[in-house]
């Protein structure tokens, strides 16, 4: 997994629209890069529907949200359209995104084991380096760690 300090790994991956975006656009601002595991979850519902609840205060940090899971562009759109959201969902949908920065993991449900995204959230400065890493993140209490982790940033600026 990405450790604090490193430089976040660029990518450019499909959005929501199938329109490319990638990360290095986003230099000069803070960003929240975060890998759910499938849209339409509960857990992935409660944690996104946070995220769009809690924008104002992601635009007073000066952080863009971007949302990482391995579903294909149709999926996205659907939970995007469906939730109501205000950021950007991008398809990982052949997971290199995701295994690079080490949040492709081994899960097991109901005695099965499969591969899968695990739920983490990397907070990028504007230079691109990766200031604090949230593994497992837990839905209810997403926004909560990361505004504080933004609020943590500017504090030491």
């Amino acid at each position: 997994m990405i450790k604090e300090g490193q430089p976040a790994p660029d990518f450019e991956l499909p959005d929501q629209k199938g329109e490319p975006v990638r990360l290095s656009s986003f230099r000069g601002q803070r960003v929240v890069l975060y890998f759910y595991p499938k849209a339409n979850t509960p857990g992935c519902t409660t944690q996104a529907c946070g995220v769009r609840d809690h924008q104002l205060d992601y635009e007073a940090a000066d952080a863009v949200v971007l949302g990482v899971s391995p579903d294909p562009v149709k999926a996205i759109k659907k939970f995007y359209e469906k939730q109501h959201l205000n950021f950007e969902l991008l398809a990982d949908e052949h997971h290199e995104v995701s295994e690079a920065y080490g949040v492709w993991v081994e899960k097991s449900m109901y005695g099965k084991t499969y591969m899968g995204a695990q739920r983490s959230t990397f907070v990028i400065d504007e230079e691109g380096i990766v200031r604090r890493v949230i593994k497992k993140a837990k839905p209810d209490t997403h926004d909560e760690d990361v505004l504080s982790a933004l609020g943590e940033m500017s504090a030491a600026a």
